[in-house]
């Protein structure tokens, strides 16, 4: 754990990962643009992809926080058969489970008071959960092996994780909920 927090090693410690989550963002808007045509026909989805990128990275956020508190406590365990490890996985994806029917819902509602709609509530609603529980699942991945990665190299996991699970699910975001668009609309 670094205890050096001068402006030169907080700059040698995030300078490298805040680059590398830059490239990261610009293969999002890439992949954003690819969908543009589809977004601006269908405005129920154009409406969901802010607030599942967003809710997304937010579900990733709060495992992270949990995940150094417990880093900090000493008490985090990269077990797998760690219940407070596992618990808090479970928690985020029933989170998920829970939000995103209401966010796909809200979406679907949201782009009828603007527009007619193009798709049914059923199927973005269909998309909007698919989307969101399979985001979850990433973003416990993402922030574990980034808890993990930042315990390994000696870095505090609360400047390191939460930035790289943000963006990291911004690009999953929008790739996640475009396969589902797909496969569902």
């Amino acid at each position: 754990m670094p205890t050096d927090w001068t402006v030169r090693a907080i700059t040698r410690a995030m300078l490298p990962v805040l680059l590398v989550l830059t490239v990261v963002e610009l293969g999002s808007g890439l992949v954003l643009g690819a969908f543009e045509d589809r977004l601006l026909r269908s405005p129920s989805l154009l409406v969901l992809v802010p607030v599942t990128i967003g809710t997304a990275g937010n579900l990733g956020s709060i495992l992270a926080a949990r995940l150094s508190t417990a880093f900090h406590l000493g008490t985090l365990s990269f077990d797998p058969r760690d219940d407070e490890l596992a618990g808090n996985a479970i928690a985020t994806v029933a989170l998920a489970v829970t939000l995103f029917p209401v966010i796909g819902l809200g979406a679907w509602a949201l782009a009828g008071l603007v527009d007619e709609p193009t798709l049914s509530a059923w199927t973005v609603l269909t998309v909007a959960l698919s989307a969101g529980v399979t985001l979850a699942v990433l973003a416990v991945g993402v922030t574990l092996v980034a808890t993990y990665a930042a315990y390994r190299l000696s870095l505090d996991p609360d400047d390191v994780v939460i930035p790289v699970v943000t963006n990291v699910c911004d690009v999953l975001g929008v790739v996640v909920l475009f396969a589902a668009v797909l496969v569902f609309a």
